[in-house]
């Protein structure tokens, strides 16, 4: 999956899965020119003609069949908004049908079903990419762009705290490690684009606190090993009321002359040492790197690049190919959290 050819537009595009999820995804494509929505699938037919009513997709056929809709409409790209169960049957669906994938995190429930996604996209010559939106924030570009302007010099310690307390009801309520496999997976993936470092090994605590709502894995905490001798700490709850933090973490970046901090918002904050004497050096304070702002966010922003990817031949950031190695840190994370040991990440 080097390269891509490049393809006409508008696209055909047929969308799996009418839940929540989907708003995220049409406030965005379901205004764009290039885009013909001429499929809605979802296993309840309702869910699909609430999202046509919506977004005014009154031209797309509503179905509780992928396959039977794809050749029925000779659609081009599926976007994939099923829940994660659901991942697997989507995108492979897809690709032996002819169609270029964007799918929504995680991309899947396990390594193995990751590496046969994997294997089927790269046999297929089609584009499968994942939904990695914290990548298309602009403060996050620019809290990466101190640490690559060597601002605070080498980066030794990345630290990523994520507090929040949604109250979602549905299945993750139910579901296991289902801080790990449902929320982490972006949290990793912004480590390894914060750091441009890719991951070694782990080891995890994972518990269920006292009061909490989901019924396995709501909180934990990670240590990975990184290349370039980087260490990434990750602590996370999903049940903790008060004094929240953004869902996009706050971070504290450490090199070896100085740190950064971002609140996952609009504040960055860098010091670096100027001092060369004394218990303490003396730090000053630095103004972060400028850098253009994204012409769109968010989810906004990956379907953008992904479409302008398939027009272009270029691959996209969070193609398949780079986001199983964010999903490796998951799964490395439940391997060590359920055994107790550190564990070796592998892709």
């Amino acid at each position: 999956m080097e390269t891509l050819p490049a393809s006409p537009t508008p696209f055909r595009v047929v969308l799996a899965g009418c839940g929540g999820i989907t708003r995220s995804w049409l406030s965005h494509a379901a205004q764009r020119t290039d885009l013909d929505f001429v499929g809605l699938v979802d296993l309840l037919p309702e869910n699909a003609a609430k999202v046509q009513a919506q977004f005014g997709l009154s031209n797309a056929r509503i179905g509780t069949d992928l396959a039977e809709m794809i050749d029925a409409t000779n659609a081009d790209v599926v976007f994939d908004c099923t829940i994660p169960a659901a991942h697997k049957t989507v995108v492979l669906t897809a690709l032996a049908h002819g169609c270029h994938v964007l799918g929504e995190k995680p991309l899947a429930e396990s390594m193995a079903d990751a590496r046969e996604m994997l294997a089927a996209a790269q046999a297929s010559g089609k584009s499968y990419a994942v939904i990695q939106n914290r990548r298309y924030l602009d403060n996050i570009v620019r809290f990466r762009e101190v640490i690559r302007a060597g601002q605070i010099g080498p980066l030794t310690t990345l630290n990523a705290d994520f507090y929040l307390a949604p109250h979602f009801g549905g299945f993750r309520d139910a579901m296991e490690h289902v801080l790990l496999l449902d929320m982490a997976i972006h949290s990793f993936d912004q480590a390894r684009y914060i750091a441009d470092a890719d991951p070694v090994s782990v080891y995890c605590h994972e518990w269920n606190p006292t009061g909490s709502w989901y019924a396995y894995g709501a909180s934990a905490q990670c240590i990975f090993e990184m290349t370039n001798g980087l260490v990434f700490n990750y602590r996370g709850s999903w049940c903790a009321e008060g004094l929240q933090t953004a869902w996009a973490c706050a971070w504290r970046a450490i090199g070896q002359k100085g740190t950064a901090r971002w609140d996952g918002e609009d504040e960055i904050q860098v010091a670096a040492v100027v001092g060369s004497e004394g218990f303490l050096r003396e730090t000053a304070q630095l103004d972060p790197p400028v850098t253009p702002a994204l012409e769109f966010t968010n989810h906004a922003g990956v379907i953008n690049e992904f479409i302008e990817s398939l027009k272009s031949g270029r691959v996209p950031q969070t193609v398949c190919t780079d986001n199983i190695k964010s999903l490796a840190m998951v799964h490395a994370a439940i391997e060590s959290a359920e055994s107790g040991r550190k564990v070796m990440v592998g892709f």
